[in-house]
């Protein structure tokens, strides 16, 4: 277990984001904000500057569509606050980047098991605090499409390994936090 790793998960717009800002805000270190996210089109750009505008202006800003493993060994230092946002997009980006938009995905490519074997690493190596967001997508009804389920059945799994490396982990619903662990 990571002393200072703390998980925050939730449905779409269960508040996990403004949680995470608001506990690296608290945490009175420095912080640098990893984000995941590729934007594709204009209404994704809109919810990205959105949560640009939320963020405190002198924070650091990292990009790591791919490589979070290396991002986060990149930004992570005693003292130091690293917040990543969200496995659920980097998930998509590993699935989905050497995917045409008419292949079918049938298994997790070694490409996505080497990176989440390397991020696994770098969360058991940690020095300062992280605070990593992800969505809970596992309460439905098990999805009908192939790549559906191979989706939400690898981020249940990526989820299930990084609170298991966490100290604490939170569960966001309509903007409350309930502890789950820690």
């Amino acid at each position: 277990m990571t002393s200072d790793l703390t998980f925050i998960l939730g449905g779409a717009r269960s508040g996990k984001s403004a949680h995470a800002e608001r506990l690296a805000v608290e945490s009175a270190m420095p912080v640098t904000y990893i984000a995941t996210a590729r934007i594709g089109d204009t209404e994704f750009a809109e919810r990205v500057r959105l949560h640009r505008e939320r963020r405190p202006a002198h924070w650091s800003l990292v990009e790591a569509p791919l490589d979070l493993a290396g991002a986060l060994r990149e930004a992570d230092r005693a003292g130091h606050c690293v917040l990543i946002d969200c496995l659920t997009l980097w998930l998509a980006n590993l699935l989905f980047s050497s995917a045409s938009a008419s292949e079918e995905i049938a298994v997790l490519p070694e490409s996505a098991r080497d990176a989440f074997a390397q991020f696994d690493a770098a969360l058991a190596e940690v020095h300062g605090k992280v605070i990593v967001v992800s969505n809970e997508i596992g309460l439905g009804v098990v999805p009908l499409g192939s790549v559906t389920r191979l989706y939400v059945d690898e981020l249940g799994r990526l989820n299930q390994r990084v609170a298991a490396a966490s100290a604490r982990a939170t569960l966001m619903v309509a903007g409350l936090p309930l502890a789950l662990k820690g």
